[in-house]
């Protein structure tokens, strides 16, 4: 079978972590007079700090210096207690038998609790990499070109499955095949043409055979 490398992200794909992560915000936040499914979609796939300067600009206030820090922890509580792998997940790496890794926007310490926790963490060994330990945010290239190189292949070879559209733009910028998962019920902005779209994680597998026959 031809060699591709299949490079992941984490929140709101592998791991139904999206709403928990906006939980957080909301339970740190009473004043936010939002629900968990608007932030979700106004904050999907966004780097922290352009989240937390959105919040100062939409409360009209400075977050406290601890702010991040006890927004880490809120979250890290709510994994613990209540993160899943997303529907079909576990069986789509089971039966998936090309090299595959993760490239998170979230920092290492988040990684690998979401997939301890979720279960996913067999599947996938140390083949982690992170914004954080790269410094590059989608939809900057880096990460998934990063990933690329420490997994031994080309950026032609690789198809980054995501459910953001600044991970979609990352992957494009980074010469690489995209597949967009969007949720039931979920409807996504992004024209035809740009990215495979699929609801269902168990078609994964025969479109990457599909892909990786050319």
């Amino acid at each position: 079978m031809p060699r591709i490398c299949v490079i992941f992200d984490l929140d709101g794909t592998l791991v139904d972590s999206e709403g928990l992560c906006n939980q957080a915000f909301l339970d740190l936040l009473p004043q936010l007079n939002e629900t968990v499914a608007s932030l979700t979609q106004r904050y999907r796939g966004k780097k922290l700090a352009q989240i937390l300067a959105d919040l100062e600009r939409r409360l009209c206030q400075k977050l406290p210096d601890a702010f991040e820090q006890q927004y880490r922890q809120r979250v890290a509580e709510l994994f613990s207690h209540e993160l899943k792998p997303m529907p079909g997940v576990l069986e789509m790496l089971e039966v998936m038998n090309f090299p595959k890794c993760i490239a998170s926007s979230g920092p290492p310490l988040k990684i690998r609790q979401a997939l301890q926790v979720s279960g996913l963490a067999p599947y996938f060994g140390d083949n982690l990499f992170s914004s954080y330990e790269v410094g590059s945010w989608k939809p900057e290239p880096g990460l998934f070109q990063y990933a690329a190189k420490a997994m031994g292949f080309m950026p032609g070879q690789c198809v980054v499955i995501e459910d953001s559209e600044v991970g979609i733009e990352a992957a494009a910028a980074a010469g690489m095949e995209a597949f967009q998962y969007v949720r039931n019920g979920e409807t996504s902005p992004r024209r035809a043409g740009e990215a495979v779209l699929f609801d269902d994680m168990l078609e994964l597998p025969e479109l990457l055979a599909h892909f990786a026959k050319g």
